[in-house]
């Protein structure tokens, strides 16, 4: 029943009973399976994803790639549990490559995120190195494209 999984992912606001005619289903074994779902964890909770472009909040979202030193017996999940809780980090994932953990930070402007840099992560002990990128514009995030104006793409001439 992954196929529920998908359609959430893509919409949770979608009703059982659509998800039920979607998946051929009874309406009683999707609400079933949701609920087992979250119970075990599978499903972690329902976002909703917002192009803040549009609304008066202003901030930046920065994407830090992080260098640093496994910890013995825990590998690098002591290290990220210690980041993620931070409130300003929105996402921290493990990373193969020339770095070890992405961060995705969020502050209200871009000195605030570099203080965050500077001040709490560079001096963590596992830390040995930082690259901060901060993202100028969002096109596509979580599946959906934002601000898809491409009219006809052809420019006007004039004779």
């Amino acid at each position: 029943m992954e196929e529920i999984l998908e359609i959430l992912e893509r919409n949770n606001k979608i009703s059982a009973e659509q998800i039920a005619t979607m998946v051929g289903r009874d309406v009683k074994d999707v609400r079933q399976a949701i609920k087992e779902y979250e119970e075990n964890n599978v499903i972690l909770g329902y976002n909703t994803l917002v192009d803040w472009e549009k609304t008066s909040r202003e901030f930046v979202t920065a994407l830090i790639e992080v260098k640093v030193t496994p910890q013995r017996g825990q590998g690098f999940d002591k290290v990220a549990r210690r980041i993620y809780k931070y409130p300003e980090v929105k996402s921290c994932y493990l990373m193969s490559g020339g770095f070890d953990l992405t961060v995705i930070v969020e502050g209200k402007t871009m000195k605030e995120v570099a203080l965050f840099v500077a001040q709490k992560l560079a001096p963590l002990d596992s830390v040995l190195s930082t690259s901060t990128h901060f993202v100028l514009k969002k096109y596509k995030d979580k599946g959906t494209v934002f601000n898809d104006d491409q009219g006809d793409g052809r420019e006007a001439v004039v004779l």
